[in-house]
């Protein structure tokens, strides 16, 4: 005697093929607006940098910056007009191009954080107020944590970590972001 069940067989499982999905109309969608969020916020956040760096576009170069950064209580004023310059710079074109975009939108957020305890203790409103830095910190915070989209240079890095999105390696490079800009307020007077 036998029962029903301990007769039955079952056929073994086979696991289906994983491959790539096809990209959908929304994923279509999705990588145009990231891509075009990226673009537009990374080069407004370069052209910031090299204004720092260089005074182009009408900025004060590092002497004029630096002493912007003298007056706004930072030590060693022309230093950090060209760390702010570099970091505007670097971050915004990887930000950009779509290029290790957690460092790069680490990088623009801990500006950001910066630019907002010189410039947000007046008012929200522009021009003496932070909406225009904490609009950029939002949005390369955003940019942080859900990646770049399928048309990015970090989906052709050999970096796997970098092909899809991956929160976790975000919000710990916005940590990195954070201690960083936190340090560099510290060592304001």
């Amino acid at each position: 005697m036998t029962s029903a069940s301990a007769t039955a067989t079952k056929a073994p499982a086979t696991a289906p093929a994983v491959s790539a999905p096809a990209p959908t109309a929304s994923t279509a969608g999705l990588d145009a607006g990231l891509l075009l969020l990226r673009v537009v916020l990374g080069l407004a956040v370069a052209a910031h940098g090299v204004q720092k760096l260089f005074g182009w576009f009408g900025g004060g170069g590092i002497s004029g910056t630096g002493q912007f950064f003298t007056s706004a209580g930072y030590p060693a004023g022309e230093t950090m007009a060209a760390v702010a310059g570099l970091t505007e710079t670097l971050g915004g074109l990887g930000l950009a191009a779509g290029l290790l975009t957690p460092l790069a939108g680490a990088a623009v957020t801990g500006t950001m954080i910066n630019a907002l305890a010189v410039h947000g203790a007046g008012a929200f409103f522009a021009p003496k107020g932070m909406e225009y830095e904490l609009l950029l910190a939002a949005a390369a915070a955003a940019l942080t944590l859900t990646g770049p989209g399928r048309l990015a240079l970090d989906r052709v890095l050999p970096l796997p970590a970098l092909r899809t999105p991956r929160p976790a390696l975000g919000a710990a490079a916005l940590a990195l972001g954070v201690v960083l800009a936190a340090v560099t307020l510290l060592v304001r007077s």
